[in-house]
């Protein structure tokens, strides 16, 4: 078996660990499914578990990017094989095998990977988060600048290409997103669907 397949087959199978579902179940909690925004991550898991065992999602879900780029960097010195490790463990946690292909976005672990593919661009990018939420208490927005100036910062220290591979690791996500808010509503909320439907309407025979 080649490393990249190695790699991936790890990467998916870690990723597929459904952290959420076992925390949720030991601590006699609602499925992650039935509540909130239907999310069974850690974001979620903060409507129903206590800060501690929400705490234990956010890691559990943050390793599995962590652990997949380690061990293909332990099967290969190509830096593609780290990626579609990365790759693999996103879908993985969007799609697990062991929760009947029922996931989450898959956020965390493109962080965890992310901190391991190129730690000196991601500590700069956390850095950067610390600084806003400091200054305005914005958890959400911080996270955010912190995720647009990533591949950014990661263009500059490790060049085009790995910027490239991390845009997308960074697509899993926005299709996960996508399925979650179903891509009618996305179709229906695009300024050409607007038009489109408008002009239909005026196509119609007036009374």
């Amino acid at each position: 078996m080649s490393a990249a397949l190695l790699a991936v087959l790890i990467g998916y199978v870690l990723g597929s660990i459904p952290v959420a579902d076992f925390v949720t179940r030991r601590a006699g909690a609602p499925n992650l499914r039935d509540v909130g925004d239907h999310n069974p991550g850690f974001w979620n898991s903060r409507s129903v578990l206590t800060r501690n065992q929400s705490l234990v999602v956010f890691v559990g879900d943050l390793l599995k990017g962590v652990v997949s780029v380690v061990a293909a960097q332990e099967l290969s010195d190509d830096w593609r094989v780290w990626f579609l490790a990365a790759g693999a463990a996103m879908v993985g946690h969007a799609w697990p095998i062991f929760a009947k292909f029922s996931g989450g976005r898959s956020v965390l672990t493109w962080v965890g990977a992310a901190i391991v593919l190129s730690p000196v661009p991601a500590a700069f990018c956390v850095l950067m988060f610390v600084l806003f939420w400091a200054a305005t208490r914005d958890f959400s927005h911080g996270v955010k600048i912190g995720v647009v100036l990533y591949p950014l910062a990661q263009w500059y220290a490790d060049g085009a290409w790995q910027a490239a591979a991390t845009g997308v690791l960074m697509t899993i996500i926005g299709l996960r997103f996508a399925m979650a808010v179903g891509f009618d509503s996305i179709r229906a909320a695009a300024p050409f669907a607007r038009r489109r439907d408008d002009a239909a309407h005026d196509d119609q025979p007036r009374e």
